[in-house]
């Protein structure tokens, strides 16, 4: 199911843990239309290059596998983490700071893809949040 004309449902909620039922809750695919409609965007700020997302929503199940915590925007549909061929993930975060989109996070995990957010609620306020995870812990991208 197209979320966007670039992004589905479907991709949005593949893992790799299959023994695990991914299948996002109704409640969630408004986040998940509103994250695919954030994506239209940053490939569009990207040139139009691909943007491969590696995970997106994430039941409990599969969230509690990948060793995240139980408040990640996973859960909610609001976070991807992705990766775009030919851009390293400071790239992308570079080019994300440097816009004026309404970003809630963007985090270079482990120099090896990003994770990008939109606001838990319409209502929120998009944060604009910069961090680095990786061996050495959390801290803010610098």
């Amino acid at each position: 199911m197209n979320l966007t004309p670039h992004f589905t449902l479907e991709e949005l909620t593949f893992t790799e843990h299959r023994q695990f039922d991914n299948t996002a809750p109704l409640e969630v695919i408004p986040n998940l239309t509103r994250l695919a409609d954030f994506l239209e965007q940053v490939k569009a700020l990207l040139g139009g290059k691909p943007i491969m997302v590696n995970s997106g929503y994430r039941s409990a199940e599969v969230n509690a596998a990948v060793g995240s915590k139980p408040t990640s925007q996973h859960r909610l549909g609001c976070a991807a983490d992705v990766r775009v061929p030919g851009m390293t993930p400071d790239q992308v975060v570079g080019a994300l700071l440097k816009s004026g989109l309404p970003f809630d996070q963007v985090i270079r995990e482990f120099d090896s893809w990003t994770h990008i957010s939109v606001p838990n609620h319409v209502s929120d306020p998009a944060r604009r949040q910069a961090l680095i995870i990786d061996h050495s812990g959390t801290r803010a991208y610098a």
